[in-house]
């Protein structure tokens, strides 16, 4: 496929629809594309781009720029794109919780929520008595609970974080809807980064990003009591290369998964069936880091990807809670 990303919309010509950005690889993929809908680039200029959530009653999308410690925001309506925090305190993944706050993983090593008169609560910032590592992603589940993953990624370095030395394990922790206590869901993930439910919420996704040996996407099922996860499997391989980051499911159980690999060709989101099987896939010229879905109909697939963010409108809509 030879697409020129250089022009039109700051990035490539005008495609001729059906836009060959947006590759069938399976035919169950065929009813998500809209013939007339093309990817748009809506905004570049970060070092690092995370974590999009979008508002329906401020029809604005927020997203990260880690290393630029800073939270975007772009108006539906205008297009204009302006500093929602700054700093953010190495902000990475949000999403909003069932009053529909929004709901932040801080590299700065804790989960916040900023309260409808813009004040910031911390949620948590410990476990233990020993500060969490770097909280990456995150979602909401429909009994109000706040589940994330911890792993060591703004630790590391200078650049999406402050370096330090991790105090605890790589988990993934559940915050109580309720009491807002905080616990363990998982744990021997090898750095646990992006995550999402199915639509009625018996299996949890969990991206493993160290993998050995090669990068996963794990399941588990999710017992009635809400809580508790069991029966861990690779739901999907990465394969040697294969980076996959953050992820949403639609409301049909597929996943929309941002993705990267060894070599530019691969660079976009891949779109896998219940089944675990690859059905289609979105181009784009960055490796994209993370997805979620919006628009009033929650239709539109937004792509935080490396410096820029992308969005196209496709034939199906997100769950809510991502």
């Amino acid at each position: 496929m030879n697409i020129n990303y250089n022009k039109t919309a700051n990035w490539r010509d005008h495609p001729r629809y059906p836009d060959p950005a947006i590759e069938i690889l399976d035919p169950r993929f065929e009813r998500y594309r809209i013939f007339s809908a093309a990817v748009e680039r809506l905004y570049t200029g970060c070092r690092w781009s995370e974590g999009p959530v979008y508002f329906a009653d401020g029809r604005f999308l927020l997203w990260s720029d880690i290393p630029n410690q800073r939270i975007l925001k772009w108006e539906e309506e205008t297009g204009a794109v302006s500093s929602y925090r700054r700093p953010s305190n190495f902000a990475n993944g949000n999403t909003r919780d069932r009053q529909g706050r929004l709901i932040t993983c801080e590299h700065g090593r804790r989960v916040t929520r900023t309260e409808i008169d813009g004040s910031v609560t911390v949620l948590v910032d410990n476990y233990q008595g020993k500060p969490l590592n770097s909280p990456n992603d995150v979602i909401v589940k429909s009994d109000g609970s706040i589940w994330f993953t911890d792993p060591i990624f703004g630790i590391l370095g200078n650049y999406e974080g402050v370096k330090s030395e991790p105090e605890i394990d790589q988990y993934v922790f559940r915050i109580d809807g309720e009491s807002g206590a905080l616990s363990v869901v998982a744990e021997g993930v090898l750095g646990p980064n992006g995550l999402c439910f199915n639509p009625d919420e018996t299996i949890i996704y969990i991206v493993e990003s160290r993998g050995v040996p090669n990068r996963k996407i794990l399941a588990f099922d999710v017992a009635r009591d809400g809580v508790t996860l069991s029966n861990k499997r690779v739901h999907i391989d990465a394969g040697p290369n294969g980076t996959p980051d953050g992820m949403r499911c639609d409301v049909d159980g597929n996943l929309w998964c941002g993705w990267g690999m060894g070599d530019s060709e691969h660079d976009g989101v891949n779109i896998y069936a219940s089944d675990g099987e690859k059905i289609g896939r979105i181009a784009l010229p960055e490796r994209c880091a993370n997805v979620c879905f919006g628009g009033a109909m929650r239709n539109r697939l937004f792509m935080a990807a490396s410096q820029s963010l992308y969005a196209v409108y496709v034939n199906t809509q997100g769950v809510k809670g991502g």
